[in-house]
């Protein structure tokens, strides 16, 4: 497996970015917090009260050109949020991302319609990332081979399992090529023969010198099909660095986790993050003109 190039192109960047997200709460102690006047007006107007959650906080890092990078981490760790992020779906609090070409975020992108067929949707899915009539035709012949959906092609994608959605919006997703691939649990609802060809297809890409970003919680996807892998806690970056090392740390902190080993875990998550290399990101004003967009960053 490669081990990342710190010379070869960087495609994104990610710089100081926190998010943090605004929401009611149904925890009696919120309610009870700001006086007697404050509980009154809650009750009044018949409102929860809110709290706010930290999704990510201060994650910097740089991805480069024919870097395969998965996300680990447990559920509400932030993995989906940094995706959105990278994908301009996300405002950060604070920080910015760039990115050198338009991201492209599989099962968001490509925007289906459940009522249309499998066919139809390829069409208008290629069309939305921006390909020319011509183009979206050209490519329909390759989305049908990867997603093998036999005659289900055919039918509303109203009518398909999760896992036949997912494979053609991976299929229809990577029909353009993008430089920058964003790919959310999509591989894990594909069987044995799909998993090969979506790999397959992945590989191609970093032959390419096209960066992936894949979230899963398959430490074992991770390892097989990742250059480098970072590992999240609760909007915090834990370790960053080669994906059979950082696979194995964090499938050990799971496993005491799971285990009610809380002192076996606290010490795995404190030794990664003494190990962790601090990230800083400098972005000069020529680069951020002429090479990278910002993703909706910060004013």
């Amino acid at each position: 497996m490669a081990i990342r190039d710190p010379f070869s192109t960087a495609t994104v960047a990610v710089q100081n970015v926190h998010v943090r997200y605004r929401t009611p709460s149904a925890d009696v102690n919120e309610r009870r917090r700001g006086g007697h006047a404050a509980q009154a007006f809650r009750r009044a107007l018949r409102r929860q009260p809110h709290v706010i959650v930290r999704a990510l906080t201060g994650i910097s890092l740089v991805a480069r050109s024919g870097e395969q990078i998965g996300l680990i981490g447990q559920n509400g760790s932030g993995k989906s949020t940094l995706l959105r992020l990278i994908a301009g779906l996300e405002r950060p609090a604070r920080g910015q991302v760039l990115a050198e070409s338009t991201p492209v975020l599989v099962g968001v992108n490509a925007a289906l319609i459940p009522d249309l067929s499998g066919i139809e949707n390829i069409h208008l899915g290629c069309l939305a990332m921006g390909m020319t009539p011509t183009q979206a035709q050209d490519a329909a012949p390759d989305v049908i081979d990867l997603a093998r959906l036999g005659k289900s092609i055919y039918l509303p994608m109203r009518t398909y399992s999760s896992g036949m959605s997912a494979r053609l919006r991976f299929a229809i997703a990577t029909a353009a090529r993008p430089r920058i691939l964003l790919i959310d649990e999509a591989l894990a609802t594909g069987d044995a023969a799909f998993k090969e060809r979506s790999e397959a297809r992945m590989q191609s890409m970093r032959d390419q010198a096209g960066t992936v970003f894949l979230v899963s919680h398959a430490t074992q996807t991770i390892e097989e099909t990742c250059t480098r892998a970072i590992w999240l806690n609760y909007g915090r970056l834990v370790l960053d660095g080669p994906a059979p090392k950082v696979a194995l740390r964090y499938r050990q902190w799971s496993q005491a986790v799971a285990k009610d080993r809380t002192e076996e875990a606290k010490r795995i998550i404190e030794r990664s993050f003494s190990e962790r290399e601090e990230t800083r990101v400098y972005i000069q004003e020529w680069d951020a003109r002429r090479h990278i967009r910002p993703r909706h960053a910060a004013r």
